[in-house]
């Protein structure tokens, strides 16, 4: 009989019938017992687990290996030839244009400042509505608070005084928008159904 023409069997394997009754056929053989999985504890070694490797695993970073000192220089090596080259075509295409000031700490403060200043609606012009960043402006507040305790007791007085006056007020600034913006939301629907002041707005 070829292949395609044998009969297909079905062999019922159940042991019990529709009225929970053993069947006279049912295979005697006992069911395989189901055993429980053994915990089985991790041998001790005299070597710590890799902490830093499992917690930055555990967060999702994937850091690729870092550069080589001899790559470092390279890198910096012509990252300053190309800055060179750049400031000398922008200072030929615009005569008696000064030389770039080079990057400072308080110009980096300044900066993270700056961009917290508008972010608040700082720049906003006189007779508009403020649009502010709120969620922009905390980041860059905590960005300098960053900073702060990162370059803490490596600072001069004048860097450290710099640092934290422009906390202080972004801070203050910070809280008084804040406020503000609560104001405004409360005044949308006043008791008597009057129209509040019209305060800054959220653009993000």
């Amino acid at each position: 009989m070829s292949e395609q023409n044998k009969p297909f069997v079905v062999t019922d394997r159940r042991k019990f019938t529709m009225d929970g009754e053993l069947r006279p056929d049912a295979d005697p053989s006992p069911e395989r017992e189901k055993r429980e999985p053994v915990a089985v504890e991790p041998a001790v070694t005299s070597e710590p687990p890799p902490v830093a490797a499992s917690q930055d695993s555990a967060q999702g970073h994937d850091f690729p290996p870092p550069p080589s000192a001899e790559q470092t220089d390279q890198a910096r090596q012509a990252y300053e030839m190309t800055a060179d080259r750049l400031d000398t075509a922008i200072r030929a295409a615009n005569p008696g244009m000064d030389h770039p000031p080079a990057m400072s700490f308080d110009q980096l403060v300044q900066s993270v400042y700056m961009t917290a200043i508008m972010q608040l609606g700082g720049a906003t012009p006189e007779g508009q509505q403020p649009q502010v960043d709120i969620m922009g402006a905390r980041q860059s507040v905590d960005m300098l608070g960053v900073l702060a305790e990162k370059t803490k007791g490596n600072l001069t007085p004048d860097e450290t005084r710099l640092l934290n006056s422009a906390l202080f007020e972004l801070r203050m600034a910070f809280l008084e928008i804040t406020q503000a913006l609560a104001r405004s939301a409360a005044a949308k629907a006043p008791a008597g159904g009057r129209p509040g002041p019209v305060g800054p707005s959220i653009v993000r």
